[in-house]
């Protein structure tokens, strides 16, 4: 498999998903610069991941500029033709600033920056990010951001718990939903969303950070092992 990494100004985890996705996983991984506008100098690509940081600063809201780079148009084009695009953190507000996922990233409940561990409750077992977690699995993965908050208009709510798109929920380390586990203040405690197709995720928890034993945690490694079954 080969995965494009792009690359904003900002960008901060971007070394650190091409690490994963290369050295841990053993995939093909290229860096993508934000001002290319075509991916075809790249080759096939099975994926392209828009890796946490600060966009342009952050300025505006997170995302807002970022959604205009160039390569973007080449983004939407390759995920409204199935190919798989995953957003984290940073990434994950550009995919909602783009239209490509519903719903938007605001500040933090208490307004601070939260750089934590945090545990996760899987809701849909059935995508190309989370079919190698354990039904019933509580997953520990760190968030680092002040922008996580996920909202989305009240009349839209039943359409995204319809098909299916919620991916993860902010939980307690035995899965249960309290006030205290939904650091950020989200609505219904959601923490990552596709797209209606499920070919297109965000997340705002940091699964490249917790793929290692290295590390001290395996949990997010999970989520790249299930990658590995979308083109067997």
């Amino acid at each position: 498999m080969k995965f494009g990494v792009v690359v904003f100004p900002g960008s901060n985890c971007d070394d650190d998903m091409v690490h994963v996705l290369g050295t841990v996983m053993g995939f093909d991984v290229v860096k993508i610069w934000h001002k290319e506008k075509s991916l075809d100098p790249y080759g096939p690509l099975d994926g392209i991941v828009l890796p946490g940081g600060f966009s342009y600063g952050d300025y505006l809201r997170s995302g807002a500029i970022a959604r205009f780079s160039d390569i973007m148009p080449e983004v939407v084009r390759f995920a409204n033709n199935g190919g798989l695009v995953w957003g984290i953190c940073n990434g994950f507000q550009i995919l909602c600033e783009a239209g490509l996922l519903p719903g938007v990233l605001l500040p933090n409940e208490d307004k601070k920056f939260i750089c934590k561990n945090v545990y996760l409750q899987t809701v849909n077992y059935n995508t190309a990010i989370t079919s190698s977690i354990a039904e019933g699995q509580i997953l520990k993965i760190p968030i680092a951001h002040a922008d996580g908050r996920y909202f989305i208009p009240e009349n839209e709510v039943n359409a995204l718990w319809d098909n299916e798109q919620v991916l993860f929920r902010y939980c307690d380390e035995n899965g249960q939903l309290t006030d205290e586990s939904n650091v950020n203040g989200s609505l219904y405690h959601i923490a990552g969303v596709c797209n209606k197709n499920k070919n297109v995720f965000g997340m705002m928890p940091h699964p490249e950070r917790a793929a290692e034993v290295a590390l001290g945690n395996t949990d997010g490694h999970l989520l790249f092992e299930a990658l590995l079954g979308v083109h067997s």
